[in-house]
């Protein structure tokens, strides 16, 4: 008969015990203890923002993100264009700290609850990947802030190599995971959705997360 300690080290030479590789995703987000994000109706989500040299990535990350956050089914989401009559009406800058007409004038123009902006802060494709998103989520009923995000994605950072072969054994499981795991650090629609399920996954109801503050959030 084994004992308890002789039964555990077979389950971690067997592949079924802890694996110290899986670590959880992105932990350098503010998520407001005082607000339920399950309780919000409606989020419009704006285009992002491009501070990199890649015009088309902006773009390419909205989309990615939109879909991630639908799976997540945490609130209702719709997508808002930059180039929208009804967002360049309103002549906002993205990171502006809104006044509470402005807040009113957004809730009343895009029938919603709340408005997630943000930003690509930087990005370089293959053979040295990186994507950096600053975003948050506003309510528009009292101007409080629900969540925010600021981070950096460096597919030669081992921080990131870990994430990434965390998030494909969480998502993949199959014998093929060190293929994809390599692919992602050379295709960017595979990075981006890994850096966009990264970013979905900080989207939490407030039983399921009572609140962090990672990052200094003053200006947001």
């Amino acid at each position: 008969m084994l004992f308890p300690a002789a039964l555990l080290l077979a389950a971690v030479l067997s592949g079924c015990g802890f694996d110290r590789t899986d670590v959880p995703p992105a932990n350098y987000y503010y998520l407001n203890p005082e607000k339920d994000l399950s309780a919000i109706g409606k989020v419009a989500f704006v285009e992002l923002d491009n501070d990199s040299s890649y015009p088309q990535i902006s773009a390419e990350v909205t989309e990615a993100l939109f879909q991630a956050l639908q799976k997540k089914q945490v609130f209702g989401l719709t997508a808002i264009r930059q180039k929208t009559p009804s967002w360049r009406s309103l002549q906002l800058d993205l990171d502006s700290t809104y006044t509470l007409e402005q807040l009113c004038a957004i809730r009343k123009s895009l029938s919603c609850d709340a408005v997630l902006t943000g930003t690509v802060t930087e990005y370089q494709p293959y053979p040295h990947m990186v994507i950096g998103l600053r975003l948050k989520l506003i309510d528009l009923t009292d101007g409080q802030l629900l969540w925010a995000l600021e981070q950096i994605w460096d597919t030669a950072d081992k921080v990131t190599e870990r994430r990434i072969k965390s998030y494909f054994r969480r998502q993949m499981r199959s014998g093929f995971a060190p293929l994809r795991e390599q692919l992602v650090t050379i295709s960017s629609l595979k990075f981006i959705k890994f850096v966009v399920y990264e970013v979905a996954e900080t989207f939490q109801s407030q039983s399921d997360d009572p609140g962090r503050i990672i990052f200094n959030i003053e200006g947001w």
